[in-house]
């Protein structure tokens, strides 16, 4: 893949709103995020790239269109983070806290969270929904462009959209991503890794991408993009046809004070064979403890995560987990000994550590059960269904009921 150099750092270094334009009909609110990490400006550069081109068009707009610059500290140092990792402070307990410090006692990330949070929150008072929200990055290591989701059906029926893999589950691994952020608040929320770092390929397809954003949130129709065709095309190109969903089933979590070396010559998606040398961590080999799929190897000096593992996932379990969802089924649980709702509102379970090992963790999968939180004598169970708000999205042409 070829090398690029970014333009925007010199261009506007400062500027957070990369570009906001609304059209004279109301329609959906398409929020766009590049540079949550400062390594990955890719998402910046092929949002300035599209912003040019809607300013320059005669296009019918509807609604309205943010494109939002992340960690501007650390995309000048082109340093995944500075202080911390900005994508993984997105909790409510963390942002109270943040809120209650003055500037000077924060971090630089902490302080780039407050802003982005503000501008947020402005969006949701002053925009009106249908509400969408992608946030673009990129991996350290060459991959297939890929959609990662928190497990909402909204969620998937919106990604399944896009010609590119799907992956499922991430939610359980990671503490403080700003999409599931988003997403607890109902809203349809995607991430889009689309290659490795610095690459022309990322910047590429990522600006295929915003463009079938734009098309497939409603903000503007088909038959306006004369290449959408050639976007889509391009894309699944890209993905070399790949549009299959994926889960999560384990995550090789490293700290500050590790010493990890990721052997050279992975990449996201290659097929493992059982007892390959994947790593070297604190002087220990890492082999696949199984025939396996690597996913989002580590080869970058910033990370918690020094490889994923990640499985297929039947249709028939999809569509299967979505009938159990619609039709609530997870509503009788609560009536079983050792299991209840943690809050009134249900999105919430609480289930006793006895109980809970009488169910397989792929059983709660399916009712959309993701986020654990372990105390020492029980599970808190997430669902993201519950949270979500269908009715919202019920006249998109993509809502499936």
């Amino acid at each position: 893949m070829a090398k690029i150099e970014t333009k925007f750092i010199e261009k506007k270094k400062n500027e957070r709103i990369i570009g906001q334009i609304s059209g004279k009909e109301k329609g959906p609110t398409l929020v766009l995020f590049g540079g949550i990490h400062g390594n990955e400006p890719s998402g910046v550069e092929a949002l300035e790239h599209v912003f040019e081109k809607l300013k320059g068009s005669d296009l019918k707009i509807r609604g309205s269109i943010f494109g939002i610059k992340g960690n501007i500290p650390a995309l000048i140092e082109k340093k995944r983070f500075l202080d911390n990792d900005l994508n993984r402070i997105w909790t409510h307990s963390g942002i109270d806290a943040i809120g209650r410090r003055n500037r000077k006692e924060r971090s630089v990330e902490e302080n780039e969270l407050t802003t982005i949070h503000q501008l947020i929150t402005e969006i949701f008072e002053t925009q009106s929904p249908p509400y969408y929200f992608i946030d673009f990055h990129t991996t350290s290591s060459p991959t297939l462009p890929f959609i990662t989701i928190n497990d909402a059906l909204i969620n998937r029926e919106f990604a399944r959209l896009f010609p590119v893999p799907v992956i499922l589950g991430i939610e359980e691994y990671l503490e403080g991503p700003m999409l599931s952020y988003i997403n607890e608040k109902g809203y349809v929320a995607v991430g889009f890794e689309s290659g490795q770092h610095f690459t022309e390929d990322a910047v590429t397809n990522t600006i295929s991408f915003i463009w079938l954003s734009l098309i497939y949130s409603g903000i503007i129709d088909k038959e306006q993009i004369p290449d959408y065709k050639k976007h889509h095309k391009e894309l699944s190109a890209a993905a070399k046809g790949n549009t299959i969903f994926y889960e999560i089933i384990h995550r090789h979590r490293i700290t500050d004070s590790d010493n990890f070396k990721m052997f050279p010559g992975f990449s996201s998606f290659d097929k493992l064979p059982k007892g390959i040398a994947m790593a070297n961590h604190n002087g220990e080999k890492i082999t696949a403890y199984k025939d396996t799929i690597v996913f989002m190897p580590l080869y970058q000096v910033q990370g918690e995560e020094g490889f994923f593992l990640i499985r297929r996932i039947p249709q028939w379990i999809l569509s299967f987990s979505a009938f159990l969802r619609r039709i609530k089924f997870d509503s009788f649980l609560a009536s079983l000994p050792g299991i209840s709702w943690s809050n009134s509102s249900r999105e919430k379970l609480m289930v006793n550590l006895k109980v809970a090992r009488f169910f397989s963790k792929p059983f709660f999968h399916l009712l959309g059960y993701r986020n654990r939180m372990v105390d020492q004598t029980h599970l808190i169970l997430y669902n993201r269904e519950r949270a979500a708000k269908n009715e919202m999205y019920k006249d998109a042409f993509w809502y499936n009921n």
